[in-house]
């Protein structure tokens, strides 16, 4: 069973969701969030496997609600989605950073919603398929002030390089296979192996890494540029 929270601070949209998801079998909602405040403390509460996250919350908003999520151990193995109106909502990337496994927009279709919320469940990261290479691009591009020294790639290997900047530029698993002549269960085992070493929770994450150690840069340039 799939245990969903949803938090949005119109109640209409929640009671969609909400009948959306208990009408689906081995889905349950198990609670709803009207503000970001109510999202952090009844994720704590009930510890679902996913949040559907709004961005604009009162209290607090759904990126501060992310960060407090994804950095309490012990809800640390919560996934967020964050839902959103517009696909260049420039809080996105703020909720990327925060530790958000992903964003969907709010029109997308019921069962491709659905889908996202298995996705990202069985610890996939989802970025919504329409706008994913103009998400990362425009991600890239809007570096935060004073961050830290990026993380260092040591122990990472060519190959997974290759991989890890492929993923930065928004290519499935399949995508891959077929980019670098490789089986499907070779490239699950690069993307796990990368997952362990850069100590990141999932695909969404591995995509800000790959521009923060600078692997990758704006329009998916850099030094390891396949064309």
């Amino acid at each position: 069973m799939i245990r969903v929270l949803i938090a949005d601070d119109q109640a209409l949209l929640r009671g969609s969701f909400r009948l959306l998801v208990d009408l689906t079998p081995d889905f349950t909602t198990v609670a709803e969030a009207g503000t970001g405040a109510e999202a952090v403390a009844l994720t704590g509460q009930h510890r679902p496997d996913v949040v559907l996250m709004d961005v604009r919350m009162p209290e607090m908003d759904g990126i501060e609600a992310t960060r407090r999520i994804c950095a309490d151990p012990a809800t640390a193995g919560t996934r967020v989605i964050i839902l959103t109106t517009f696909d260049l909502d420039e809080y996105v990337y703020g909720a990327l950073r925060a530790g958000a496994s992903g964003f969907l927009l709010k029109d997308t279709p019921p069962a491709d919603l659905l889908a996202g919320i298995r996705v990202v469940a069985a610890g996939e990261g989802l970025l919504a398929p329409t706008v994913t290479r103009r998400l990362i691009d425009e991600f890239a591009r809007r570096p935060e002030p004073a961050r830290p020294l990026p993380r260092r790639l040591d122990g990472v290997t060519e190959r997974e390089r290759e991989v890890l900047a492929l993923i930065a530029r928004g290519l499935s698993n399949s995508e891959l296979a077929a980019h670098l002549s490789l089986s499907l269960a070779t490239v699950k085992t690069h993307v796990g192996r990368l997952l362990t070493k850069l100590a990141v929770r999932d695909r969404a994450q591995l995509v800000i890494v790959a521009y923060e150690t600078g692997l990758v840069g704006p329009g998916g340039s850099g030094p390891t540029d396949l064309g």
